[in-house]
């Protein structure tokens, strides 16, 4: 039978399906409820969970969005404290993704991946709550105050069961995972403790290796902190969660459910091996290059729905047989005859192209189970049945989509059935005649068959319609409404349609059993029309602006980049500046008046490393850029009333974290520090933090308003001074001089005095408070010391330590023919003896 020992499979949510609405009031009341596994639970809201997502902006997908992912998390005990086992499963989609790595107390690692996952519900062990291990436990509740919280036994966390689940249910294709996780103990047990949750919990089963599985490490991505996304505003704007102007929002043209999903994981989790994001930027490129592959493949790619949740719905088996179940499957297979039958025109569309990535996905389309699968179900589907919009032609679809002469039962409930709606429409033409009113036969999932009509109530008899007419509702002059008799003929209707939804759930059943061993292939399928999908949106973001595609080297170069939400947001190309970081040259400071453009500079740098490290083109006139395996921002002046912390604990909570977790790949922006304190404390505290982090050599560029800092280059040869650029223009009222912003990035450190006094003025504070204010500067500026001056030995040491590290540069990534390099290396020279002439008695050497 298809439905085999259902004791052995795992369940899943039957109710998030892609036609059934199927009780997400029954979902909730089966959460709420205690199960065998669970020992206590913590709902942190009073509104189901399935309304919710987590409140951290950077793990919210969308208002609209219904968090469906459920966590299991398991740390080591004594020495192992530290090591983390995760294991999660989509409820609308049937991947389960197993992870393990070493985090450390800080749990970085732990936090981000939970907030990338965005999860509806976070399973623990019970002894994770015990007074030694409070730790993690506390810091997942705290960062997770929206997502139902469940501890389980211990003891249902055992790696040998993950084994066994894993063989179970693992698709064949798939099977390698079991390599790469046998000797993995805590994701095994956290997989183990999942999928027994599931099976408790939902009213469905998995088929047997029937689920994709694989194993993500957290070596093969970039970690952007939850902190980091929320502030470079990745996928939710800050101010209105509902607002696009997000790099999420910037670069998502896609044209499916399962295309948006990959980008948004992509852009919080970006890649960093420079071999396949050269592979997507191929694919970019001649997306770009050829406009009738780039409109073919859109054209082809808007058609298929939401593979992923189709994938979900077919490899379950509902625990009873309910019409809703029955709709269900009849509509999912019509889906999935709507996707097959894509497969060509996709593959024909990519028969032509050159790029490895595209030829690939061609290679895969061309996977024999696609046409088995079809063949198998046009012999008992009708060639004419597809997927369409509006309820009733769908209804129409699923009661037709099975050939007639395979089941005479069928045959006769469906004689029934057309005669019924024909009987209701033959009946609703009567009373028209009956009353001479323009009435006409509607339809909606909710009410069935209803009576419409457009007219003006003062043509009706005394304004009103006639007596027999019930259950009516008005909207400007169309009334709808319906009568006893047209009640009885939809109740005659709907037993008609449970037989007929009965005898075809039958039928599908025993197709699903012949072609289930096949329908594996569609993972791919969904793989590589998500990929596509992002890819194709990349290249409309470029066909909108003037991206180019950056380069991955040692050095980060942006000659002429600008900020993409910016430009969205004022619908032209902000002002466009320059930057440059190397190993020799890896910090830099920033200064500049109050609303310069420092904040906007720096975020600008951060988001366009994160669209080269999703393969995406990058808002500049040229790029390059060294891989970053961390992205670090520390931006903002808030305070946090929910952990009780001033705006200076929290700066220095985030400097911590920072300096706890950064390498030397890490890109690190800092933009303001120690301003929550007194400028003596702020002044110390940003230079001791500059200091350490001049240790590492990661990127690192720290906007400031602490003059002092900028002496640092003076001691610190890889220190580089920027400032942003201001004029001062005299205005005929009053004669005031004020400040015209350029935006524009000029080295060397600002010249501008007093500068938050002039911001001060502009916002009409009191003439007397100001010049109070500027005796006090004027007096306090008489007794600071003059500023630091380098000596000569000092300037000529740095000159000497950037014409190394130029050297360094060129060797490693010119592409200079050896005249074209002669000349550079001689240019080099001319230009440093012209700074530091060399002493008579040496021109010999």
């Amino acid at each position: 039978s298809y439905f085999g020992d259902k004791s052995s499979y795992v369940e899943n949510a039957s109710s998030l399906n892609l036609t059934s609405s199927s009780s997400v009031r029954g979902l909730h009341s089966a959460r709420i409820g205690k199960t065998p596994l669970s020992s206590s639970r913590y709902i942190c809201r009073s509104h189901s969970p399935l309304m919710g997502h987590s409140a951290t902006s950077s793990s919210a997908v969308s208002a609209h969005t219904v968090a469906s992912v459920v966590v299991a998390v398991v740390e080591g005990r004594g020495l192992a404290r530290g090591e983390v086992g995760m294991a999660s499963i989509d409820l609308k989609n049937p991947e389960v993704m197993l992870s393990q790595f070493a985090d450390n107390t800080t749990y970085a690692k732990v936090i981000t991946k939970l907030k990338i996952l965005a999860p509806l519900e976070i399973i623990m062990s019970n002894t994770a709550c015990d007074a030694g291990n409070t730790k993690l436990f506390s810091l997942i509740t705290q960062h997770f105050k929206n997502v139902t919280f469940t501890t389980v036994q211990r003891k249902y966390f055992n790696e040998t069961k993950g084994l066994e689940y894993i063989e179970q249910l693992c698709a064949s294709e798939f099977s390698t995972i079991f390599m790469e996780v046998q000797s993995k103990y805590y994701c095994l047990a956290a997989a183990a403790a999942l999928l027994k949750y599931v099976e408790f919990i939902q009213n469905s089963v998995y088929a047997p290796k029937s689920l994709k599985m694989y194993f993500q490490g957290s070596e093969k991505t970039a970690m952007v902190d939850s902190s980091s996304a929320q502030n470079l505003e990745l996928v939710v704007n800050n101010r209105d969660s509902r607002n696009g102007h997000t790099l999420f929002g910037v670069l998502n043209y896609t044209k499916t459910p399962g295309g948006s999903r990959r980008l948004r994981s992509n852009i919080l989790e970006p890649l960093v091996d420079a071999e396949t994001i050269n592979m997507r930027l191929d694919c970019v490129q001649e997306l770009l290059q050829d406009e009738e592959l780039f409109f073919g493949l859109q054209a082809v790619i808007s058609k298929f729905l939401d593979t992923e949740q189709l994938l979900s719905v077919l490899v379950q088996i509902p625990k009873q047989d309910t019409v809703k179940s029955a709709e269900s499957k009849i509509t999912n297979l019509i889906y999935l005859k709507h996707t097959l039958e894509l497969v060509e025109p996709l593959k024909t569309t990519l028969r032509s192209c050159s790029t490895p990535l595209l030829k690939a996905y061609y290679k895969s389309l061309e996977d024999t189970r696609f046409g088995i699968i079809r063949e198998k179900i046009t012999t008992v589907i009708n060639d004419d049945t597809r997927y369409t919009k509006g309820c009733l032609s769908m209804r129409t679809q699923k009661c037709y989509a099975v050939k007639p002469n395979i089941n005479e039962f069928l045959d006769i409930a469906r004689r029934t059935y057309t005669e019924i709606v024909d009987d209701i429409a033959g009946m609703i033409t009567q009373l028209a005649e009956k009353y001479n009113l323009p009435m006409k036969t509607s339809f909606s999932s909710a009410r069935g068959f209803f009576i419409q009509m457009n007219v003006d109530c003062s043509t009706l008899p005394n304004g009103q319609l006639p007596s027999e007419f019930t259950k009516i509702t008005k909207m400007k002059n169309t009334y709808s409404f319906t009568s006893p008799d047209l009640i009885k003929m939809n109740e005659r209707c709907q037993e008609s349609l449970r037989e007929i939804y009965h005898m075809t759930y039958l039928i599908v059943c025993k197709l699903l059993n012949e072609i289930y061993e096949h329908i594996h292939c569609l993972y791919k399928l969904s793989d590589i029309v998500s990929m596509l999908d992002m890819l194709l949106s990349f290249a409309h973001a470029c066909t909108l602006s003037d991206y180019v595609r950056p380069e991955f080297t040692d050095t980060l170069a942006i000659k002429q980049g600008w900020h993409p939400i910016l430009e969205k947001i004022a619908m032209e190309k902000p002002v466009s500046n320059n930057t440059y970081l190397t190993e020799g040259n890896n910090f830099v400071i920033i200064t500049g008046p109050n609303m310069s453009g420092k904040s906007t500079y720096l975020k600008q740098i951060a988001l366009c490393q994160i669209m080269a490290q999703i393969g995406s083109y990058v808002p500049a006139e040229y790029c390059s850029f060294r891989i970053a395996e961390q992205i670090f921002t520390r931006i903002g002046m808030d305070d946090d009333i929910e952990t009780n912390a001033s705006t200076f604990m929290k700066e220095m909570k985030e400097i911590t974290y920072i300096m706890q977790n950064a390498n030397d790949k890490s890109l690190i922006i800092i933009d303001e520090l120690g301003r929550g304190t007194s400028a003596e404390e702020g002044i110390g505290i940003c230079y001791a933090a500059c200091e350490y982090l001049l240790n590492l050599k990661a990127f690192t560029l720290f906007a400031t308003h602490f003059l002092e800092l900028c002496h640092m280059d003076a001691l610190y040869p890889n220190v580089e001074n920027y400032h942003f650029e201001v004029q001062h223009v005299r205005s005929n009222a009053g004669n005031k001089e004020k400040i015209a912003y350029t935006y524009t990035l000029s080295k060397g450190y600002t010249e501008e005095k007093n500068y938050g006094l002039k911001a001060a003025e502009a916002s009409s504070l009191p003439s007397s408070v100001i010049l109070d204010a500027k005796e006090i500067i004027n007096h306090i500026a008489k007794q600071i010391l003059h500023r630091q001056k380098s000596t000569p030995e000092m300037m000529k040491e740095r000159a000497i330590y950037h014409l190394a590290m130029r050297l360094v540069q060129t060797a490693r990534n010119s592409r200079l023919d050896p005249d074209s390099l002669r000349i550079y290396l001689k240019g080099l020279k001319k230009k440093y003896e012209a700074t530091f002439p060399a002493p008579e008695q040496n021109n010999e050497q």
